[in-house]
Parts: C-alpha cells; structure tokens; sequence
C-alpha cells in the first residue's frame, strides 16, 4: 500500500511541484486546496484533492476525521499553505499582523495539531514538514516585512515543541527555510533579478523527499536552509 502524505497548499506554484514529485515516489497524495483555488489546478489524477478553509479549526477538524476513517495512517503532512505581505513596523498596524498570522501561522498549527495527535498513536509516528522564511531565520532581514516574519517565525517554535518528545512520540518535525524560490510571481516581480541565484522548486521538492526518506527520517531537530545563492 502507498504511504499517505497530506499536503497543503497543492495548487500554488511551490505545491504543484512538490505534488508531482511525491506521486512519481509513489506517495498517495491528499491535497488541500484553499477556497478559491480551482480543483484543475490539481492536474495529477492520482491526487486526492479536498477544498479547505484551513484558518477555519473545526473544518480542518472534520476533514481530518475523513482522511483518517478512509485512509487510516498518515505517513506525513507537508504543509506549504501561507502567503506573503511587505510592511515594516511603522507600516504593519494590527490588521496586518493578524492576517499574516492567520495564514502562515494558524493555517499551520491547526493542521499540525491533527496531524500530530494521529501519528503519535502510530506504530512509527510520522513527518511533519514546515516551510519557514529567510526573514524569519534572520531577523536583520525582516524590518521591511515584519509581520510575515513574525509569523512564520512561530514555525520555528512550534517544531522546536514537536521534536522536544520525539523520541516517546515518533513524531519528527523539519522546517525548510528558502530562499528567494524561482516561480512566475518572483520573477515577474523583479525582472532585473538574477534568476540563477534563486532557489528551483525542484531543488525544494528533492529536500522535502529526502527528509521523507529513511535516510532524512534519522535526522532530528531539522532546520533545513535552501538557499543556493539568494
């Protein structure tokens, strides 16, 4: 039987790649799209997709009683779902820390809760991947886009939580920090930039399958940078 992966955030540029990448490993997929993305975007027919509202806890809840009485164990949960915003401190008023924390921070956690009471009840536990920010791993590189770092810099902790039990729990968390990654939306934003210094989503795609692997499974405590030259 192939080993289930939840992954969140499917249908955006970094997900649709990481998708293809664990299908052709023979991963059975379950993808998380959010409410407006369209289920085509999902173009894998071996992917099982599922709308969700992941700031929404009791959705997240209920989706996660389905996958379980369908699919019984989760191997692992890769959960790439976030969004970014500029602003620094001057600029960054309430509204704009609570919805970055909403989408990078909440959309997360509510997801790893789940994913984390499941897999300690399992035989051989399971892999929870995070994907940090640069400026959340650096904070000199956060001033002009202070409330995205703020939030995904609680990635950082919570993973620190998960793994201080690992050894009674079997429950791994890794957190991948990139760099500037190379998608449509960056390059479009900085046309000038040298594309050649950014990180491939490919390049993220190969790490996450290599921390999946028995291999990457002995690992502990992982904070894992990608950053090529950006």
């Amino acid at each position: 039987m192939p080993k289930n992966i939840i992954i969140t955030g499917a249908a955006g540029n970094l997900g649709q790649v990481v998708v293809d990448k664990l299908v052709g490993e023979g991963y059975h997929i379950i993808a998380t799209l959010g409410p407006d993305d369209k289920p085509e975007r999902i173009t894998n027919e071996k992917v099982e997709p599922y709308s969700l509202d992941l700031s929404n806890e009791t959705e997240v809840e209920g989706f996660y009683e389905k996958v379980i009485k369908d699919h019984g164990e989760i191997y692992a949960g890769i959960l790439i779902a976030g969004g970014f915003g500029m602003g620094d401190i001057r600029e960054s008023d309430g509204e704009a820390l609570r919805k970055m924390y909403s989408l990078n921070f909440e959309t997360a956690y509510y997801m790893a809760r789940q994913l984390f009471t499941r897999m300690e009840k399992q035989e051989n536990g399971g892999t929870i991947i995070f994907i940090g920010a640069k400026p959340a791993f650096t904070p000199s590189l956060s001033k002009n886009m202070l409330p995205y770092a703020l939030s995904k810099s609680l990635l950082f902790r919570l993973a620190e939580a998960i793994n201080a039990d690992t050894n009674e729990t079997g429950v791994n968390a890794s957190v991948i920090v990139p760099g500037t990654i190379d998608t449509p939306a960056n390059r479009e934003a900085m046309p000038d930039a040298d594309f050649s210094k950014w990180v491939s989503r490919e390049a993220l795609a190969d790490t996450m399958k290599f921390i999946l692997s028995d291999t990457g499974n002995s690992l502990r405590e992982n904070v894992i940078k990608v950053y090529n030259k950006s």
